[in-house]
């Protein structure tokens, strides 16, 4: 599932004084694009490519021989550190949003065929059936750096988390070094620590308006303070029935269909961005009423909700003090 990309907002401010070197970092990673800005005399570019290239191999399923893809295959069982983190936050977050994240989902996002042509097809409910008997986190355990599974057809999928724990591995090697200073994005997944110091002035980021052709414009923009932000939207994929309807590209984890839904996009604010990623993402599935319910519980989430009125006009909703 792939997510919007929050547009971060860097023009460059020139000034006669004396300013702190920033050093920029971009390049193609995980299917999509990063940045990474920090005030180092170092780029760091082989370390960071380096540590790109172990992630991949441990949680890409685009990747034949990487530890995921061994497991969905039931060719080896034994993972990596990295797997064991994001399978254990995946595994506390599956229980929190009581199956709302469900990163067994995949295979049947995959059957609805969602990228391809806007119209919604009729998929055979037999197939969905099929494939839904193997969806369920609960199917799944880890034992030390094992992870077993109770039926070999269960098929894992860390797309909504892993971009969100690449930003936080980069954030975590950048502080190793004693950099206090950065703004580390993967694919629209930020986290920033201490100021732009080209700027002398908080980070800041925009959230783009959604916009169902495709142009991008910043409808806010908001300061980050040594915390994360993830931004996930419906609005890019989807599909539209008979009757007009647009179903988003976000599979109900009880029924194996799609949701219609009027949330736009969703932008989660946490300490780490595997965190923010995640809930991003489960959210979609939750809708408005049980959003606002599930943060009663979770000051620690600061979320800004873009949806539909029943006028078919954008509203917005910021919750649990999430930046004005």
């Amino acid at each position: 599932m792939k997510k919007i990309v929050i547009i971060v907002l860097l023009a460059l401010v020139f000034s006669c004084k004396k300013e702190t070197k920033n050093n920029t970092l971009t390049g193609s990673v995980f299917g999509t694009s990063y940045s990474i800005i920090h005030n180092s005399n170092r780029i760091y570019k082989t370390q960071l490519d380096s540590l790109f290239a172990v992630i991949n191999k441990s949680l890409s399923t685009y990747q034949t021989n990487s530890d995921i893809s061994k497991l969905n295959r039931n060719e080896a069982f034994e993972v990596d550190g990295h797997f064991m983190k994001v399978y254990d936050a995946s595994k506390e977050i599956f229980g929190k949003t009581e199956g709302a994240f469900d990163p067994t989902i995949g295979n049947v996002v995959n059957a609805w065929k969602f990228g391809a042509e806007n119209i919604i097809e009729k998929v055979d409910s037999l197939k969905i059936d099929s494939l839904m008997q193997y969806v369920g986190y609960d199917k799944t355990y880890r034992y030390e750096n094992t992870i077993r599974k109770s039926n070999p057809n269960v098929y894992l999928e860390f797309n909504a988390i892993a971009k969100g724990y690449a930003v936080d591995v980069v954030s975590e090697f950048l502080e190793s070094k004693n950099i206090e200073n950065y703004l580390v994005e993967i694919g629209g997944e930020i986290r920033a620590k201490g100021i732009n110091t080209k700027k002398q002035s908080a980070w800041k980021v925009g959230v783009e308006e959604p916009n169902f052709e495709g142009e991008q414009v910043i409808l806010r923009a908001v300061t980050l303070t040594d915390e994360a932000m993830a931004t996930s939207g419906t609005y890019r994929k989807f599909k539209i029935d008979e009757a007009g309807n647009r179903y988003a590209h976000i599979i109900d984890t009880e029924t194996g269909y799609p949701s219609k839904t009027n949330l736009l996009s969703i932008s989660v604010i946490a300490k780490s961005c595997m965190t923010a990623d995640a809930y991003a993402t489960a959210f979609k599935a939750m809708g408005i009423d049980r959003i606002k319910t599930f943060l009663e519980k979770h000051p620690e989430l600061k979320v800004f909700l873009i949806f539909e009125n029943d006028e078919n006009k954008l509203e917005t909703l910021s919750l649990n003090g999430f930046p004005e």
